[in-house]
């Protein structure tokens, strides 16, 4: 039997019956679309969204970049099982999906993009907003989406769509190549009818594997272990996105290793676990870095090792230092020269556990850790404390006061600027998906499009964004779509007058602290004097967000703990106290590599490619 329907129709239809299993746990796939129409999805996407709107959901976007960063944040939360789908029309709709087609991808992060395109038919060429190619007849814009995700297909026949999709459910639902997966529509193909066969329909159900590790390498890998003095095992986003939480910490219990986390991993461990020891690398703790520099043994589970982890090169000092990389992706597996252990983080902690049995690190070895994270969290206290409750609050302190209030239900989010190095340091992580930190693309702006998607997809939770004045000038505009559709996510908003964290690499790196931060430019060409006149408190309201102003670090604390108990979008305004510092954080524990001028006139230039050949003289290639 056929069913005759448009290739928007048939799609739209086709994406409701996708579903994921893992662990008897079963989801929808494609939860929801988000959408912002113009020509090219208005007469295919949108009018096949009115068609099934009682089985698809819609939810309008204000920017192309911003839905994306919605339907990621989506996914983190249900752990990949679920995500949610976004069309745009051609131009410029199109082209503003890169941005968050490549934090999606970069972070394994699934989601369904589907831009308009030009006609396939070419009854007029060029149309309106299309980019021409000299060279090549079948370029468009959306080609700028190819290097940014997992699977492209541009639909220009309707039986072409039958493979295709599958093709995009299988990425999608790939736990090692999922990301951004592209479907890009010619309006006019959209538009087609075709008789599609019922099978195309029929539910299904695709698997997401937990792979186990291969015998020999699980037998080396806890060789590897027990022949270790000094092991260190760095936690990242692979054990969320696993779920391994459970199995990271009977790991830890049973071994006595101590537990560092990458920005993506925190929470893998509670702040208060016996194993855990922080953050590591350029934004970590002195706990984890300290371990770090002389670990003899790093074990890497679900973890890139950026360039922030590994301190560019400069952080894993052991001279016998050895690697060994469990990851599902085997081109993580073999960073740094490691021992692989390809598998499912769960799956693969579980039985290198087993293989362990009765292994356990020395306990002077225990104690010594133990006795440095103490010493770390009484500089957090001494980060978090207000000596006087009347006076602005630093940027510690504002977390400070969020700390003190939050139980494990609430949710974090962040991505950019001087906040995730803090919040990396010193936040407390209570659950193991409060501290959602978008650090792999560390884009700004993701921040409040992200608490949307995460707050759909926890509704009775407590949603933060913390936003910096520079990132909310960058995105604020799902402000106005959580109002619209009633999504009480809560905002707060520190306002410190600049890029507070360009502005401390820059004066770092001898750039003077040009061109970071807001005030009035001088004829010279510099910029001092006042802060901007700039107003974002009333900015939030005007898009139609209550707003409670704090002045103090006694109005801090009861704005935020009113922010909690609304049941509207309700922002929390706060302006700090800054330092030489940039916000009061113990400065960084480990290096990170901003290459600075081989030659310069001025002394701070020259000063910092002092300190920069000396950083760089520490490097290390691990092989």
């Amino acid at each position: 039997m056929t069913t005759r329907l448009t290739v928007a129709q048939a799609l739209v239809r086709f994406l409701t019956a996708q579903h994921t299993e893992r662990d008897g746990e079963r989801r929808r796939l494609i939860g929801a679309t988000w959408g912002i129409f113009g020509h090219g999805n208005v007469a295919g996407i949108g009018q096949a969204l009115v068609e099934y709107a009682g089985v698809m959901p819609y939810h309008q976007g204000r920017n192309e970049q911003s839905m994306v960063h919605a339907a990621v944040g989506y996914a983190r939360q249900c752990g990949r099982l679920a995500t949610h789908a976004v069309t745009t029309s051609i131009g410029p709709g199109a082209t503003n999906l890169v941005t968050g087609a490549a934090l999606a991808t970069v972070n394994h992060l699934p989601v369904l993009l589907l831009p308009g395109d030009v006609f396939a038919t070419r009854p007029a060429d060029p149309v309106l907003q299309q980019l021409e190619v000299p060279y090549a007849g079948d370029v468009s814009v959306n080609d700028t989406l190819r290097p940014v995700s997992r699977y492209f297909d541009r639909i220009t026949r309707p039986e072409q769509l039958i493979p295709s999709a599958l093709a995009a459910m299988r990425v999608l639902t790939d736990p090692v190549e999922t990301g951004a997966v592209t479907l890009a529509l010619p309006q006019d193909v959209q538009a087609e009818a075709y008789d599609w066969p019922e099978e195309f329909f029929a539910e299904r159900v695709w698997t997401v594997r937990r792979p186990g590790p291969d015998p020999a390498e699980l037998a080396r890998a806890a060789a590897a272990v027990r022949a270790a003095r000094r092991p260190l095992l760095v936690a990242g986003g692979g054990i969320r996105h696993s779920r391994a939480q459970a199995a990271l910490a009977a790991f830890a219990e049973a071994t006595g290793i101590p537990v560092a986390s990458t920005q993506a991993g925190k929470g893998a461990l509670r702040y208060d676990h016996p194993r855990d020891v922080g953050g590591i690398g350029h934004t970590g703790t002195a706990t984890a870095d300290e371990l770090a520099r002389t670990a003899d043994l790093v074990i890497g589970v679900g973890t890139r090792f950026t360039d922030f982890t590994t301190a560019s090169g400069t952080l894993f000092q052991h001279p016998d230092v050895r690697f060994l990389h469990l990851n599902i992706a085997p081109h993580d597996a073999h960073k740094l020269a490691a021992l692989p252990l390809v598998a499912d983080a769960r799956t693969g902690l579980e039985e290198l556990t087993g293989a362990l049995a009765s292994y356990k690190v020395d306990g002077a070895y225990t104690d010594e850790y133990t006795a440095a994270k103490e010493r770390w969290e009484r500089r957090v206290d001494a980060c978090f404390a207000s000596p006087d409750p009347d006076a602005r609050p630093t940027q510690p302190q504002v977390l400070g006061a969020l700390d003190a209030l939050v139980d494990e239900s609430d949710i974090v989010i962040n991505a950019a600027g001087s906040l995730p190095g803090d919040l990396h340091k010193l936040w407390r992580a209570r659950s193991r998906d409060q501290y959602h930190l978008e650090y792999g693309y560390s884009c700004m702006g993701y921040e409040i499009p992200a608490a949307l998607g995460v707050k759909l997809a926890a509704p009775e939770r407590e949603v933060w964004a913390l936003v910096g004045d520079g990132t909310y000038l960058m995105m604020p505009t799902e402000i106005v779509t959580a109002v619209q559709e009633g999504v009480a996510i809560k905002v707060l908003l520190v306002q410190n007058h600049g890029y507070a964290s360009i502005g401390g690499l820059s004066a770092a790196v001898g750039g003077e602290r040009f061109g970071t931060a807001y005030r009035f430019r001088t004829q010279e060409g510099t910029y001092t004097g006042a802060p901007l006149p700039v107003d974002l408190a009333a900015n939030a309201a005007s898009l139609g967000m209550r707003v409670l102003r704090a002045g103090s670090v006694r109005e801090l604390r009861a704005a935020l703990a009113e922010a909690r108990a609304a049941d509207t979008p309700t922002c929390v305004y706060v302006e700090t106290e800054t330092s030489d510092t940039v916000s009061g954080a113990p400065e960084a524990q480990a290096w990170w590599d901003v290459p600075v001028a081989a030659s310069a006139t001025r002394t701070p230039a020259v000063t910092a490619r002092e300190q920069y050949e000396r950083h760089v003289s520490t490097r290390r290639r691990h092989l």
